[in-house]
């Protein structure tokens, strides 16, 4: 690799520190090729990334990022999972790594914020952006649902429902 390319890489890289909601630092000792596919096609559904690249590199790129704190994990055989939201990645390799001994997690970064292994198990436990939108939809279209069940509801039971009330106003 000469110097040119060198100096994309790290370009690249940067930019991947830099806009990424997650990152998640993982050793891959010992997975084969068709497992390192696997975990690719696992965090491309889920809206993420993963590369393979020289630690030296890499840390060249996290200097001045939010997430440096992660250069002290880049040592060994060593992957980078990624992506914007920033729950995506650290369940895709949580759930990967729980099916695949040889993916160890070694930590990683949440913008500014540094993680350990139990910080991105944590991470990986929280309920995704979409998983949120749907429960905050869910929540606020509840009430509408219920009124729309009452009016829809067969006659002789909003009638019985009118009776009742009536008898406890004249009570």
């Amino acid at each position: 690799m000469d110097r040119a390319q060198k100096e994309k890489l790290v370009e690249e890289l940067g930019q991947i520190f830099e806009s990424s909601g997650v990152v998640v630092v993982s050793h891959y000792e010992g997975i084969t090729v068709a497992e390192m596919q696997d975990l690719r096609a696992r965090m491309r559904e889920a809206g993420g990334s993963v590369r393979v690249a020289k630690n030296r590199l890499a840390k060249i790129a996290l200097e001045g990022q939010p997430c440096a704190s992660i250069a002290d994990y880049l040592k060994g055989m060593t992957v980078l999972a990624y992506s914007e939201d920033p729950v995506a990645a650290a369940k895709v390799v949580q759930d990967y790594s729980k099916d695949n001994e040889k993916l160890v997690i070694l930590g990683g970064a949440m913008g500014e914020n540094a993680l350990d292994v139990a910080g991105v198990k944590a991470v990986a436990a929280m309920p995704s952006r979409e998983e949120l939108i749907a429960s905050i939809v869910g929540c606020i279209g509840a009430p509408a649902s219920n009124i729309a069940g009452a009016i829809g509801a067969p006659a002789s039971n909003i009638a019985s429902i009118i009776s009742t009330v009536e008898d406890k106003a004249a009570a």
